[in-house]
């Protein structure tokens, strides 16, 4: 199984820099083994059935992009150094693993001033990445962090614009909860109030997770055989509540399924012989062709970059050919591309119609 299999021509005018607005007006592709719906959010409600469970991701995405000076004594005098951080992930000691820019103009020790408030210590060093001691911890760190840090937003749309004020609202989901993401569950984007109050009324259930994403979800795969591909751990939760949720779905009949492809490689971490348990840790599951779903019924996602781990794990789940006749037809169709577009429910088992 190569890497080019996975390889489609894409447009740069099709990767969006900014959400839909309102978020559930975005364009959703709904495809099944045989037939392909050009539709919107808002028609989810038609697609889904009484009974039928959602499972959504309630991590928070943290504005973990700071900018600060390091200051220090020098024979010319006091000078500055201003340094870049990307907040990774914290670690057991209460420390911050993060990407540091230029890491060679800070020495252990030395100390980085974002705001009045906040500030960090360099106290180590770990394969190109710093370890950072906060000042602040726990509710005073968070609301610090909230007043000096900038959403991280993507590659490939922080190459295009800055992140701004609008990204902090733009790129959280409407129950995020639990905060320690640094990438947004994307998928779960599009839902707004008024969308998830119809599904309720409709008899469409919700089970919330966690799965704390991580900036290696954008990690590039350099292998030319995907399946010697290492995935990124990431750490996620299937609360006891959660896994007995699911099984009753399934018990009754009705579909489980994921919104996000984070969701959807949490709760197949926690499956055991077809059936959900409640699982906490470190996940580094990897789905390509050929796995075989436990838990997984239909899956709402976003469309995702060339050769990337996401592609092919909707690969597995609809088949490569009919991925790539899906993808052809999103591209055909201009639909947006990427954290910021549009939405897709595929529907492996090839049953459902819209139900008005």
């Amino acid at each position: 199984m190569k890497l080019s299999d996975f390889d489609f021509d894409l447009p740069e005018t099709l990767i969006a820099t900014r959400p839909a607005s309102p978020r559930s007006s975005a364009r959703m592709l709904v495809a099944t083994p045989q037939e392909i719906h050009d539709q919107t959010v808002t028609d989810l409600i038609d697609w889904l059935k009484p009974g039928d469970r959602l499972v959504l991701n309630d991590t928070k995405v943290i504005p973990a992009r700071l900018s600060g000076l390091r200051h220090r004594e020098s024979a010319q005098g006091k000078t500055a150094a201003r340094i870049e951080v990307t907040l990774l992930e914290p670690r057991s000691d209460g420390s911050w693993a993060g990407l540091l820019k230029p890491l060679k103009k800070i020495k252990l020790g030395e100390r980085i001033v974002f705001s009045d408030a906040l500030s960090a210590e360099l106290v180590g060093v770990e394969d190109g990445q710093g370890l950072l001691s906060f000042n602040l911890q726990g509710e005073d760190f968070d609301a610090a962090l909230a007043q000096a840090g900038a959403m991280p937003l993507p590659p490939y749309i922080a190459a295009k614009r800055a992140a701004d004020a609008q990204d902090k609202t733009d790129y959280q989901t409407v129950w995020a909860k639990n905060s320690g993401a640094v990438a947004a569950p994307t998928a779960s984007l599009h839902f707004d109030t008024a969308l998830l109050e119809a599904l309720q009324e409709k008899g469409v259930k919700f089970t919330h997770v966690t799965l704390h994403v991580g900036a290696g979800t954008f990690l590039p795969v350099k292998v030319d055989d995907v399946t010697t591909h290492k995935m990124h751990a990431e750490w996620g939760k299937v609360s006891e509540q959660a896994a007995s949720e699911i099984a009753e779905t399934k018990a009754a009949g009705g579909r489980v399924i994921p919104v996000g492809t984070t969701a959807l490689r949490l709760i197949e971490s926690a499956a055991r012989d077809g059936r959900v348990e409640p699982w906490e840790g470190e996940t580094d599951i990897f789905i390509y062709p050929g796995f075989s779903f436990q838990a997984t019924d239909a899956l709402m996602t976003n469309f995702h970059l060339p050769k990337s781990t996401l592609l092919m794990l909707i690969s597995a789940l609809m088949g490569q050919e009919r991925v790539r006749e899906i993808y052809a037809h999103a591209v055909e169709g201009e639909y947006r591309f990427f954290s910021y577009g549009d939405a897709s429910l595929l529907l492996p088992d090839g049953t459902n119609t819209p139900q008005k």
